[in-house]
């Protein structure tokens, strides 16, 4: 495919006089612009349900998820794999980033880095991949050759393989074992898709990371039971959420954190079921961290 066939190339007829357009009317059109976002998104769930089912298995069984990506779309992995160790506690080599020209490329753009497809290949080469590992792909045009290089070798190796880009038929998609191709349509400033393209992107990382830590019992209700009470604000939010799953009063779940070294997950399960720390813990491991099936099988 050329980049005259590309989506996220070609010119939007709503703003071709962009550069005439007041402040007001700029903002109506990008908001305009940006229900599209929503809409796309909802065409590939079916999709992500799949990939979220698969990755969930993997990392069942030891495996990993690896964000491949450049410029905008490696920013985008890079925030939600940052997030996942203070969010749900995980160890930050379960979720990782591959990001062209390295992780200073966050802060300051190595645009030519995105073409050399064999330091893709060879970074991921440097991970050890394994069949359960998961390697995803980012790239909005579909064509950025560093991740088409990494999705390559993760393809060859036997790893799950994802393409997550904004135009249908991608190329990086002839090497993945499923494609989410989230179309947006043509940008309002032609070819930024740092735009619509990103903010699908970063939806659909969202439900990608968030949803697998659910599956792997890292909520309980609605709740981060697994947060990592690192500062004062995540303090006082897990006292919150003791007090909100178990309807227990602050001083209570104060005395109950105090006991786990503030890790919610065993206060709420030791509240619920007054089992000592010990056990909770035991109980935890053998239900891979799920909350409620640790209370039902101590209150069994």
């Amino acid at each position: 495919m050329n980049e005259q066939q590309l989506t996220t190339e070609k010119r939007n007829a709503e703003t071709m006089n962009l550069d005439e357009l007041s402040i007001g009317e700029i903002l109506n059109i990008m908001n305009r612009q940006d229900e599209h976002v929503i809409q796309a998104v909802a065409q590939v769930l079916p999709t992500l349900e799949k990939v979220i089912a698969k990755i969930v298995d993997n990392l069942l069984n030891g495996g990993r998820i690896f964000y491949v990506g450049a410029g905008t779309s490696g920013r985008l992995a890079m925030m939600d794999a940052a997030e996942c160790p203070p969010t749900f506690m995980t160890d930050p080599l379960l979720v990782q980033t591959m990001m062209a020209g390295g992780n200073s490329a966050f802060f300051q753009a190595v645009e030519n880095a995105e073409d050399d497809a064999e330091a893709g290949k060879r970074e991921l080469a440097e991970k050890s991949i394994t069949k359960w590992d998961t390697v995803i792909g980012i790239t909005a045009s579909g064509t950025t050759p560093y991740t088409i290089g990494a999705v390559k070798y993760a393809q060859i190796n036997g790893a799950f393989t994802v393409s997550l880009t904004s135009n249908r038929n991608s190329e990086i998609s002839k090497y993945t074992d499923e494609a989410i191709e989230v179309e947006v349509g043509p940008e309002i400033l032609t070819g930024s898709t740092r735009l619509k393209a990103a903010t699908a992107h970063k939806m659909i990382l969202n439900m990608i990371s968030t949803i697998t830590m659910v599956k792997l019992g890292k909520v309980y209700e609605n709740l981060m039971v697994d947060v990592q009470a690192s500062n004062k604000k995540l303090v006082e939010r897990a006292k919150r959420i003791v007090m909100m799953s178990t309807n227990c009063p602050l001083e209570q779940a104060e005395q109950i954190l105090n006991k786990t070294n503030f890790a919610v997950k065993p206060a709420i399960v030791m509240l619920k079921t007054n089992a000592d720390f010990e056990k909770v813990q035991e109980t935890l491991a053998e239900v891979n961290g799920n909350t409620k099936k640790a209370i039902a099988k101590l209150s069994s």
